[in-house]
Parts: C-alpha cells; sequence; structure tokens
C-alpha cells in the first residue's frame, strides 16, 4: 500500500504558475492586495471560488460580494491566498470523494468553516498564530482525494464506508485501510510539491503528537481539535463538538473561548437558511 500511495504522489502534475506566484506572493513582508489581485485575475476558477466564499452563509456579509477585490477586502490577504491555493491544488488532484460518501461540495463546506474557526477562534488567542495556521487549516484534508482514489481502485470503497459508519474517528479508518492517515499523506504531497515546512510539518503530525518537534505542538493541537469539528461527514455535529471540546480539554486549551466560537458560527449557518 505505501508504493501504492507514494505512486500516486509522484504521479500528480507540478504546480502551475499561478501557484509558484502566490507562494512567492505569500512570503513578501509588505503584501499588497492589488498584486495578489493581480495574480489570482488570472485564473476564472480562482476568482469563481473566491466570490463563493465571500458570499456564504458563513460570513454573512451584508451585501453580496460582487468583486474579487472587495473579496479580498472583506477576507483579508492571507485567507484569499488559502482560497486560491486550495482551489489549484484541488483541481490539480482531480478526483472524487466516493470513498467517504461526501461531495466536493462538503470538501469545500468543511474547507470554508476550517478557515471560519481560525478566523474567529484561534485570532482571539494569537493573530500571529491565526495567520500561520489559515493556510493550513484550509489545505489539511486535501490528502483525502487520493485516499478515495486508491480505495476505489482496490475495490474497498464498501467496505471503507462500512467502517467509517461504525467508527467515530476517520483517521482512524483511514490507518487501518491505507498504514496512513490523511495528514501524513496530506503532508506528502505538500513536500512533493516544495511547499513550506510550515504547511508540511503542521500537518502532517496532527494525531501524531509524540513525534512532533516542539515547536509546532501549539499549532498542530489547534489544528487537530479544527479538523475534528469540520470532519466532512458530519461537521458541527453535536458529538464532534463534544469531542473537540474535550480534546481542547486535554491540551490545556480554553474551551470556553472555543465554543463562544463555534455558537457564533453555527448561529450564522442557522439564520442564513
Amino acid at each position: 500500500m505505501k508504493k501504492l500511495i507514494i505512486e500516486k504522489i509522484d504521479s500528480l502534475p507540478p504546480l502551475p504558475k499561478s501557484v509558484l506566484e502566490l507562494e512567492e506572493f505569500r512570503k513578501m513582508p509588505n503584501q499588497e492586495p492589488l498584486d495578489l489581485l493581480k495574480i489570482i485575475e488570472k485564473d476564472p476558477l480562482i476568482i469563481t471560488t473566491v466570490l463563493r466564499v465571500a458570499n456564504s452563509a458563513m460570513f454573512g456579509f451584508v451585501s453580496e460580494v460582487e468583486t474579487p477585490s472587495r473579496a479580498i477586502s472583506l477576507l483579508g490577504v492571507n485567507f484569499t491566498i488559502s482560497i486560491a491555493l486550495g482551489t489549484v491544488i484541488q483541481s490539480l488532484i482531480n478526483t472524487n470523494l466516493d470513498a467517504y460518501n461526501v461531495t466536493t461540495d462538503d470538501f469545500i463546506f468543511s474547507s470554508n468553516l476550517a478557515s471560519s474557526l481560525v478566523n474567529s477562534w484561534v485570532s482571539k488567542i494569537s493573530f500571529d498564530l491565526k495567520e500561520e495556521l489559515l493556510l493550513p487549516a484550509f489545505l489539511q484534508e486535501v490528502g483525502k482525494f487520493v485516499i478515495s482514489e486508491i480505495i476505489d481502485e482496490t475495490g474497498r470503497k464498501e467496505d471503507f464506508r462500512s467502517r467509517l459508519d461504525i467508527s467515530r474517528n476517520i483517521s482512524t479508518v483511514e490507518k487501518e485501510f491505507l498504514g496512513y492517515t490523511c495528514a501524513r499523506i496530506t503532508a506528502n504531497i505538500f513536500k512533493h510539491w516544495n511547499l513550506s515546512h510550515n504547511l508540511i510539518f503542521t500537518i502532517g503530525f496532527v494525531e501524531d503528537l509524540e513525534n512532533c518537534p516542539k515547536e509546532y505542538l501549539q499549532k498542530v493541537k489547534i489544528l487537530e481539535i479544527i479538523k475534528i469539528l469540520c470532519d466532512m461527514r458530519s461537521p458541527l455535529s453535536d458529538q464532534n463538538i463534544q469531542r473537540a471540546l474535550n480534546k481542547a480539554n486535554e491540551y490545556g486549551i480554553d474551551a470556553e473561548l472555543l465554543l463562544q466560537s463555534i455558537d457564533t458560527i453555527k448561529f450564522k449557518l442557522e439564520n442564513s437558511l
């Protein structure tokens, strides 16, 4: 199975110029929204996704966001970069999530939810931490596309789905079937593409704190809590909220602050229906 995973990752196409430009822009000390706009305007798919996210119920802006420049202004530069990178990377992998019995729209919703939690919750802990976690939170489940393809090709989709239906932890099922969790596979995808160490290490050590370098521990713990809450199959379910709060208490993280952000996001979603 390890060989098959490596073959799948190695067969991924190289990153397009737009991603390389976004990565360079992300490293710049003085980021100008106009420069970001010039990059993303070259890709209609990015523009469509950015506007779709900006107009989603999760943010609840008063009026419709009709232009990418206004979207950047409202969402912020780093969040817009996360959406842009996520859009391109997802299109490169170009498969489905049938093995998980969810759709690409479910994946996009969960990714947006993850970013919303970073903006709402992590920003109250630390602004710098929020900025560092926006991209990992948005992209941490990308490996599920590769996993789904492998499960489907090896004829184990129904068995995989059955195990997911009776398990509370998707990562446990992934490891049972492939020997690796989505976190580790996602990290190796980004390593293959030579993306930042922050992205690779922060995602790769989720649920593997024992081997996590000390400087990444806080970020990895927070990302694990976000992963629980943004489970594609049952985002913000009562069961997952309780698991996340238990995990926050276990890690010595202010659970009350987390719950406030969860309630705020749920309120926005419920009042948009």
